[in-house]
């Protein structure tokens, strides 16, 4: 009989996939584990492996194809051997005909559309009671009453196609200047779309990932959300340098590679325990303060940007940090980080000076309370004051310091100047006066 291979749940939160890239054609022979194809979430890009041994008899799904968790994508068996919904082992079918088989075709039968939309006892919800959360995202985004979009999905559960359907239609002015029928009153009409710009005769279209297409709209999300306020110091890194000069091959023997950014997260979690509220999120009945801090850390990789969480990091001393920030990094650089992994953070950082940048005004990431930039760390001349007047004095001295600019963008309705103020000069003095210990 048959293997076959589901989309698979990557996260409590995560409920569909699109299929980037099949590694396998059908007829091609597979080994169990062996990467079979590529799927990418609004978290994360993963690799699916082959549940079984065999050869791939037929794919269900195309690549670029949105899919719900637990949908079948292909068969795995013996050459030769049948599938359901077709006759031929080696036969392609990526309409997808064997889990959504046409009225006219003689498959089983789908079983009924359940009566009821309440879950069972116990259960999850189901029909339209259940709404993604890429689905509510979208309606939110266009004011869309989901009350009024005809589903398609199981029990009439509204799906991505059908919700996106419902806006292009609700969008589209007739000649005769009426609203189409599917545009309630209550609900205004979504403004044109732009015509798609067709490119000149230097150009290229290269289609957007997944991922790139997740990051644009998180960020565009991102700024409508929260008013961003940006506050920057710069802070002299030599104590922390010294301490990292002094400390890197003792952690590297037991196999650590002591990089600057567990001494930021440490100054960071200093600065989140001053102001708590940093360490919160908005909603209109108050501030939700978490107990323990998250740490997101934000880390490039090839099709874009994700933020791996280090949980409870204010339990870790400066070892414990530097090992998990190696292993979070490496994973996610080799795009073998969990969906679990990438939520639940509470403040994020972003080292935008691993690439030379200075100063740089990042983007929240929602629904926290602000985000970190960290600078390059450049030896720079600085004046070493000799005492606390402005004027120059006698006692001023120019020296050669590593230096480190930090910028703190901030939600505005969370925190003001001041606040914001307080949290980075923790930071700041945390990292000037790190123990030589």
């Amino acid at each position: 009989m048959a293997t076959v291979v589901k989309m698979p749940q990557l996260g409590e939160s995560v409920v569909e996939g699109t299929i980037e890239r099949w590694l396998k054609a059908p007829g091609d022979p597979v080994e169990k584990l062996e990467p079979l194809l590529e799927i990418a979430t609004d978290k994360i890009d993963t690799e699916v492996p082959a549940p079984a041994t065999g050869v791939l008899l037929a794919v269900l799904a195309r690549e670029g194809e949105t899919v719900e968790a637990g949908t079948i994508l292909a068969y795995i068996g013996a050459p030769g051997e049948s599938v359901p919904g077709g006759s031929s082992a080696d036969a392609s079918a990526p309409d997808n005909t064997a889990t959504n088989p046409a009225p006219n075709e003689t498959s089983e039968p789908a079983p009924p559309a359940p009566a009821a939309e309440k879950p069972a006892e116990g259960g999850t919800p189901g029909g339209r009671a259940f709404i993604s959360p890429v689905v509510a995202r979208i309606a939110a985004e266009n004011d869309v009453d989901l009350g009024q979009v005809p589903g398609s999905g199981l029990g009439g559960r509204v799906t991505k196609k059908d919700i996106l359907a419902y806006i292009k239609k609700r969008s589209a002015v007739p000649p005769g200047g009426e609203p189409p029928a599917l545009a309630t009153p209550s609900t205004p009409p979504a403004a044109t779309p732009p015509v798609p710009a067709s490119p000149g005769e230097d150009e290229e279209v290269h289609p957007l990932s997944t991922m790139r297409r997740r990051i644009a709209e998180h960020m565009v999300r991102s700024r409508r959300t929260s008013p961003h306020a940006t506050t920057i110091m710069e802070a002299d890194m030599t104590a922390v340098v010294r301490h990292r000069e002094a400390h890197k091959q003792a952690m590297a023997a037991h196999g650590v590679k002591l990089t600057f950014m567990p001494y930021f997260i440490q100054a960071t979690i200093a600065g989140l325990r001053a102001v708590p509220e940093a360490n919160s999120r908005y909603t209109d009945e108050g501030l939700m303060i978490a107990r323990r801090i998250h740490m997101g850390m934000a880390a490039a990789v090839d099709k874009g940007l994700v933020v791996p969480v280090i949980r409870n990091a204010d339990e870790l001393n400066l070892q414990g940090l530097a090992r998990v920030v190696n292993d979070l990094t490496a994973r996610a650089r080799a795009g073998k980080l969990h969906v679990d992994e990438l939520q639940g953070g509470t403040f994020t950082l972003t080292n935008h000076g691993s690439s030379g940048s200075l100063i740089g005004a990042a983007i929240i990431n929602q629904p926290q309370a602000g985000i970190l930039g960290l600078g390059a760390i450049i030896k720079r001349p600085v004046v070493r004051s000799g005492g606390p007047s402005l004027l120059p004095d006698a006692d001023d001295a120019i020296v050669i310091r590593p230096m480190c600019y930090l910028s703190f963008t901030f939600d505005h309705r969370i925190l003001d100047g001041a606040g914001a103020d307080k949290f980075l000069g923790v930071v700041k003095s945390t990292l000037e006066n790190w123990p030589a210990g």
